[in-house]
């Protein structure tokens, strides 16, 4: 009988030591967006005290980065500031790789210029021009006479494909554009440039720089949710399929349904896709 009763012991412990190991194995691979990264690394930052045992990696390299390290398995959620192309699907697909987009947060794409600047609002078409080179001076649109410096994000980036799209009406910049990697990249280049203007993520307002109305309406949280803002956008975490329920990856995914997500997305700058 102690035989047995020590047999089962052993068992047990060697069953709770394998469960013991595999959780200090989990990992969570993140990648993609500039923007969407504050709301990943807050994310990450609280299922840290609740996983101990779990190590997440939080990269923020583009979203086009994001999607192409889904498709090629080198993270488990590509954060994405734009929805996927359709040529990115396709190269998914041929993997067996097949993307399911979870909306986590709604933002806006701000036009912010240097505090000092006077101009307080342009036009949709105003902004196009000045990115196409026919507006190159301040005075132009009732500043000072003062060159523009014109900044945008790089390419690859999802916040370049949305002012793309919904601005230049996907007509290609002028030549003296000067591009950007990153969020953080375009509001520093803004913030000490008197002439300067560029675009970033509502997340990244302060009063460094000044966000201008755009066909006369100011970016914020309740343009943004009505859709008055012209240039808003929903932002996005990309899973390979639906992510197993009861899984970290689902768990992180659907962590902006939850009130401290809502929390965070809200403490970041950005604006709930739901209310509590």
């Amino acid at each position: 009988m102690k035989r047995i009763i020590v047999c089962g012991l052993i068992v047990l412990g060697l069953v709770l030591a394998s469960e013991l190991i595999a959780a200090e194995k989990q990992t969570l691979q993140i990648d993609g967006s500039t923007t969407v990264g504050p709301i990943a690394d807050a994310f990450a930052e609280a299922f840290k005290s609740n996983y101990p045992n779990l190590e997440i990696t939080v990269k923020k390299t583009g979203s086009g980065d994001g999607a192409a390290a889904l498709v090629d398995g080198r993270c488990d959620i590509a954060t994405m500031s734009r929805f996927m192309k359709d040529e990115e699907f396709k190269k998914a697909v041929e993997k067996e790789v097949f993307p399911v987009a979870h909306v986590v947060a709604m933002d806006g794409v701000c036009v912010v210029v240097h505090p000092s600047n006077p101009v307080k609002e342009l036009t949709t078409e105003q902004v196009r021009n000045i990115y196409l080179g026919k507006i190159t001076n301040w005075k132009e649109v009732g500043g000072t006479d003062l060159p523009i410096v014109v900044i945008s994000r790089d390419t690859s980036s999802g916040t370049y494909e949305t002012f793309h799209g919904l601005v230049m009406n996907k007509e290609e910049m002028g030549s003296k554009v000067e591009y950007v990697n990153s969020n953080p990249q375009a509001h520093a280049r803004v913030k000490t440039t008197v002439g300067a203007i560029g675009y970033v993520g509502i997340g990244f307002l302060d009063s460094n720089v000044k966000a201008l109305k755009v066909d006369g309406i100011l970016p914020s949280r309740q343009t943004i949710t009505t859709g008055q803002y012209p240039v808003a956008r929903p932002l996005f975490m990309f899973t390979n399929g639906y992510p197993k329920l009861g899984s970290m990856t689902y768990k992180f995914c659907t962590f902006y349904l939850t009130e401290t997500g809502q929390e965070i997305i809200e403490a970041k700058g950005f604006v709930p896709v739901t209310n509590y």
